[in-house]
């Protein structure tokens, strides 16, 4: 390179003195400065730099759940959480508002319902964590757009199913539980009028109550394709199909179609309540790529996003190959929402028994900009650098380098160009 660099330079003094023309030698210099140009970009970038980006806007966030973390446990916790999100320019979270069967947030509409308007948890006593997540991070510059995380789902052994046993769908078999990891889990029945009420007054307390920028509902927002084979939801689909009972097939076509449908009419009527309520409000969905939504949870964000009943989409590709990732960016569903509202990837940083190095986290954080995403967001905060084979130093470097400057959140209303 360095002989390069020098016969360039005798080259551009050779034709300076043989010619008398400023621009001959002008031109020596473009042609000089374009081949040093051309041979240095030709040498690769050394393997530890991560992606960067320059782009005016780019949502970069980050969920803050209650699950192996205790981040919303205390003010001044939470408060420092924050401070370090700005310093390392992310500009959105996502704090969990709906989990475990409780409110993370003091509620009117829990109390009524449940028995008890808050979370148990201690640290969650005394205070408003969602007004705390909402002052703290507006005054760090950060969007607050609160996450409905459990959505139809809760705790087998909660007081919502306690207290409300007829709400909850089964299987054809008339069993209940459905597990999640260890967890035994219920699910409400979305189609029941009363399920719908007290879900949408639990939106609606919150969109009302706090200066949130958005509410962010996920594949939650749906139910197991295995479900629905309950008393009143039997009675409904027999009305609509002239007596005729569900298909013995959880996944049969129309069975999927009908069920999906009705919860797509309710999320219609959630995003006018919400509009209602607070225009401004960016209604927000963090599903699974399409295909699982739908099969397995009766989420259909894609007809979800032709409707207009989504603003932003942060599409949880929690993949570790690397083919398998890029494939899941590229689906058709996905391009085409991207030509219409802001769509981000969410990326797996770690979970408490799955370590995901640095390295990985880059990759796929480039692999979103190369498609021109409008950003990503990571789950979860605890895993950034916390709950990690990686020293937290270390992380907080990458994270640094992967958002060396910071960048404006995307317009998610208005405005927006893909």
């Amino acid at each position: 390179m360095k002989k390069f660099v020098k016969s360039c330079e005798k080259l551009f003094v050779w034709n300076a003195r043989q010619s008398s023309q400023r621009n001959i030698a002008f031109f020596a210099v473009v042609v000089t400065l374009s081949m040093v140009a051309t041979m240095m970009l030709s040498f690769p970038l050394p393997a530890q730099n991560l992606p960067t980006r320059s782009q005016t806007a780019e949502l970069r966030g980050v969920w803050l759940t209650n699950i192996d973390s205790n981040v919303l446990f205390e003010s001044d916790r939470l408060k420092n959480a924050l401070q370090n999100l700005k310093q390392l320019n992310f500009n959105v979270v996502y704090p969990t508002v709906w989990n475990w069967g409780w409110t993370l947030y003091p509620s009117k509409v829990a109390q009524t319902v449940i028995g008890r308007s808050l979370d148990p948890e201690p640290g969650l006593q005394g205070r408003d964590m969602l007004k705390e997540v909402v002052n703290f991070g507006h005054q760090q510059g950060l969007k607050v757009i609160p996450w409905f995380e459990f959505g139809f789902m809760a705790p087998a052994d909660s007081q919502l199913a306690k207290r409300r046993p007829q709400w909850l769908t089964t299987r054809r078999d008339g069993s209940k539980i459905w597990k999640e990891g260890t967890h035994d889990r219920v699910w409400l029945n979305p189609f029941r009028p009363e399920v719908q009420q007290f879900t949408q007054d639990l939106i609606l307390e919150i969109v009302r109550n706090y200066d949130i920028d958005g509410i962010q509902f996920d594949d939650h927002f749906g139910l197991p394709s295995e479900l629905g084979y309950d008393a009143y939801t039997v009675a409904l689909y027999k009305k609509e199909h002239g007596g005729k009972a569900p298909p013995a097939n959880s996944k049969d076509p129309e069975w999927l179609r009908w069920r999906a449908n009705k919860i797509t009419n309710y999320m219609k009527r959630v995003f006018t309540a919400i509009k209602a309520a607070n225009k401004n409000c960016i209604v927000s969905v963090a599903p699974n790529p399409q295909r699982f939504s739908y099969e397995f949870f009766l989420a259909d964000w894609e007809k979800w996003e032709r409707m207009g009943l989504v603003e932003d989409l942060v599409i949880q590709v929690y993949r570790d190959d690397p083919n398998v990732f890029k494939s899941e960016l590229n689906y058709p569903e996905v391009k085409t929402a991207k030509s219409h509202i802001p769509v981000s990837i969410g990326i797996m940083t770690g979970l408490k028994r799955k370590h995901v190095p640095m390295t990985q986290i880059g990759q796929q954080v480039q692999q979103v900009r190369d498609r021109n995403f409008a950003g990503v967001s990571f789950f979860f905060y605890e895993s950034l650098w916390n709950m990690t084979k990686e020293v937290p130093q270390q992380r907080q470097t990458g994270f640094k380098n992967l958002f060396p400057t910071p960048t404006s959140y995307p317009n998610l209303i208005a405005g927006w160009k893909p």
